[in-house]
């Protein structure tokens, strides 16, 4: 079996994956903060934990696992492509993103959160345009 292919594959999977969490974790926060009902909120608390440390987490370790394995399959010389470079950096992004995620929710668990649904819908959008000139970089490698 073509190890690339493979490797290509899992990197697929794991990020479509990553990415479904990095867009359902913030409407989640929409409806949460727009919600007074105690029995709701422990209800959110346990989607949001959930999705966050059992998919979102691991489908990142694996988005990031398979891209490397990925570049060590074509080289690392490939490193000195520029398209390739800026994907890099906006993974990177994404995955700071992720992580400010996991701030957000946390201030969710301890009852603590101080922004508005408004501020999670805008948010939302994050993650879809990164995602966007993510692939119009990998599929036109344009520099």
């Amino acid at each position: 079996m073509n190890s690339y292919l493979l490797f290509k594959s899992l990197h697929l999977i794991a990020v479509i994956s990553w990415m479904a969490g990095l867009l359902y974790l913030p409407r989640i926060f929409v409806y949460h903060s727009e919600n007074d009902n105690e029995i709701i909120t422990t209800v959110f608390k346990t989607m949001e934990r959930k999705l966050f440390y059992f998919i979102m987490t691991p489908a990142m370790i694996l988005s990031w696992f398979f891209g490397l394995a990925l570049i060590h399959e074509i080289g690392f010389d490939q490193l000195a492509n520029f398209w390739l470079q800026i994907k890099l950096v906006l993974v990177f992004f994404l995955t700071l993103y992720h992580f400010y995620l996991g701030a957000l929710l946390n201030k969710f668990k301890f009852d603590q959160n101080k922004k508005s649904s408004k501020f999670y819908r805008y948010i939302n959008e994050i993650p879809t345009l990164l995602l966007i000139f993510i692939i119009f970089i990998v599929v036109f490698k344009p520099i």
